[in-house]
């Protein structure tokens, strides 16, 4: 039983204070995003992230924020490239509402754009969204 204990890790300390929301949406994953003036802390989903990856760093890098928030995410849905691209477009939209200048040069980037692809539905008598039944000749 102790070693059960031993493993549980205690969740992540909530930020508080002053936020810039933004929510970013791809195929079905949404992202709830949070950013804090802080040192570049992430937190997604109550864990936090040890070693960030890049392309989340992207929009701050861009704009010359690296480091100088922390961000909080709350991501429901799709996959995981999914919420990745949903984390990006909120932490874009949030760095927006925080400095309305750097609008521009994060849609020149093409980090303000929701990609509009979604999942085609089935179709009655097909296979999927387009694949036919296999036909026999004979």
């Amino acid at each position: 039983m102790a070693k059960a204990e031993e493993t549980i890790k205690e969740p992540t300390k909530k930020a508080t204070g002053k936020y810039f929301a933004g929510i970013g949406r791809r195929k079905s994953a949404t992202a709830q995003v949070r950013i804090y003036t802080g040192k570049g802390k992430v937190i997604i989903n109550d864990k936090e992230l040890e070693k960030t990856n890049d392309r989340l760093n992207n929009p701050f890098i861009l704009t010359g924020h690296l480091g100088k928030f922390d961000v909080t995410v709350v991501v429901k849905g799709g996959g995981f490239m999914s919420q990745e691209d949903a984390i990006i477009l909120g932490i874009s939209r949030a760095l927006v509402v925080f400095d309305e200048t750097l609008k521009s040069t994060l849609r020149k980037a093409g980090y303000m754009t929701r990609d509009p692809r979604e999942k085609e539905r089935k179709k009655p008598g097909l296979r999927g969204a387009r694949r036919a039944p296999q036909f026999s000749k004979r």
